[in-house]
């Protein structure tokens, strides 16, 4: 299994509505055991990351109005990509993929008024 990164929108009602992957982009957030390796890595942790680190004991879910910050938090782990690929034992050009692929979906929901989905 593989993690998907989704956009989703709430309805007057407070569902979620997942919507589809625009053509040209990749929804792969990487694989399912990367929840722990990776995103809930201690390196991560670390850093100071809240969001990402969720995955390792759930699907993670970023409101509308945290995506800025996840934004932020996303651009930090960049910085720090190829300590945190070292530290992880992943090459860092296959982070970094799966990582564009989620501040790509993350613009995309501050671009609506969307959150994030990682399942």
């Amino acid at each position: 299994m593989t993690l998907a990164v989704d956009v989703f929108l709430r309805d007057a009602d407070g569902q979620w509505n997942v919507l589809d992957v625009p053509e040209g982009c990749n929804d792969s957030a990487g694989f399912e055991n990367w929840r722990e390796t990776v995103w809930g890595s201690a390196p991560v942790r670390a850093l100071g990351c809240v969001y990402l680190p969720v995955l390792a004991s759930s699907d993670l879910y970023v409101e509308a109005s945290d995506v800025p910050e996840f934004l932020r938090e996303l651009g930090l782990l960049r910085a720090h990509l190829e300590a945190v690929a070292a530290a992880v034992g992943e090459r860092p050009d296959l982070v970094e993929s799966r990582l564009d692929n989620i501040e790509a979906a993350a613009l995309r929901a501050r671009e609506i008024g969307g959150g994030v989905l990682i399942w």
